[in-house]
């Protein structure tokens, strides 16, 4: 389910980067400005072309999400949707070429679930903390989170690095979900699944919810601030996305921090949660990750960061930091 997105957002962006920064069009708050297809290049035939693919080759399963994710994971044990949800809208996206709009089908207003593309905005929200130097991706966490989460002889040797690369092969339970029972394998039973052997952290990749929402949690714990707000104030105000976004977690992942409760956030739509955003504001997400992640004369997040998320990582060389 995480990589069915109901939205296809396609950026074609050939010769921006030979650009000087001040040159690059960046749209402004609420307006995004359009531009001819052949003025940019585009072979307007084969470019309606492959937007009629798109609009023609929705997400097959049940628009109401609540009966998708069910269906989708009911060979898991004890799943349960415990977020919110939403009945997805159709299939909605843009082409933007030098951060031009230059074709566009569907609602792109519309605010829809996003499942594991929430994942990208959580490796943000890390790399941030990266470039304030408040963690270095190749020390073990738990010298930060110290409260448990990293016990044992295997835990502890899990690294930033491993839960951004999902190679950390964690072990536990975070806010009453088990590990392994989180995609299982085909084969096998819950005793096979929960006495597994645990592989070396950092040596194979496996998709897994509940060890991403460990590093949503773990990153919590660092900034000491809910997450959305992390990524309000530094990446999404900044970049001009709208009010209409929302990035949630479970109704039990409240933590206590300073005295206050805050909701740890989720890094999909699994069980429920996740981010929630309409086209624009993604496409506005997307131009910053293809500009090196600046925007205008801001550097939001560093370009070091930006490299390090999309390199190829030993366990998946599909698979960076929570980017294909």
């Amino acid at each position: 389910m995480g990589k069915r997105i109901t939205r296809l957002i396609l950026f074609y962006v050939l010769g921006y980067s030979s650009l000087p920064a001040q040159g690059l069009y960046y749209p402004s708050p609420g307006t995004w400005e359009r531009k001819v297809p052949a003025s940019q290049g585009f072979d307007e035939p084969l470019l309606l072309e492959a937007v009629s693919f798109a609009k023609n080759n929705e997400y097959s399963g049940a628009k109401d999400l609540r009966q998708a994710i069910l269906k989708g994971f009911q060979r898991e044990p004890y799943h349960e949707i415990v977020g919110p949800t939403k009945e997805r809208g159709g299939p909605a996206g843009l082409v933007v070429k030098g951060g031009f709009i230059v074709a566009e089908w569907g609602n792109l207003d519309r605010v829809d679930m996003t499942f594991s593309v929430t994942k990208s905005y959580l490796s943000t929200v890390a790399g941030l903390a990266y470039d304030q130097e408040m963690i270095d991706v190749n020390d073990p966490v738990v010298d930060l989170i110290w409260d448990g989460t990293f016990e044992g002889a295997h835990n502890n040797k899990i690294t930033w690095h491993h839960l951004l690369t999902q190679s950390s092969d964690w072990s536990g339970v975070l806010f009453g979900m088990q590990d392994w029972a989180d995609r299982p394998p085909r084969e096998g039973g819950i005793d096979d699944w929960r006495n597994r052997e645990l592989f070396e952290p950092g040596t194979r990749f496996e998709y897994n919810d509940v060890r991403v929402n460990v590093l949503s949690y773990s990153l919590l714990n660092v900034w000491r601030s809910a997450l959305p707000l992390v990524l309000k104030s530094k990446i999404m105000d900044p970049i001009a996305a709208s009010s209409t976004w929302r990035w949630y977690g479970y109704e039990h992942s409240w933590v206590t921090l300073d005295g206050f409760k805050v909701q740890s956030v989720s890094g999909g739509g699994h069980s429920g949660g996740g981010m929630f955003i309409n086209t624009l504001d993604q496409a506005r997400f997307g131009l910053l990750f293809l500009r090196n992640g600046k925007w205008g004369d801001q550097q939001l997040i560093s370009e070091k960061w930006v490299h390090m998320a999309v390199q190829s990582s030993k366990p998946n060389e599909s698979y960076g930091y929570m980017w294909w």
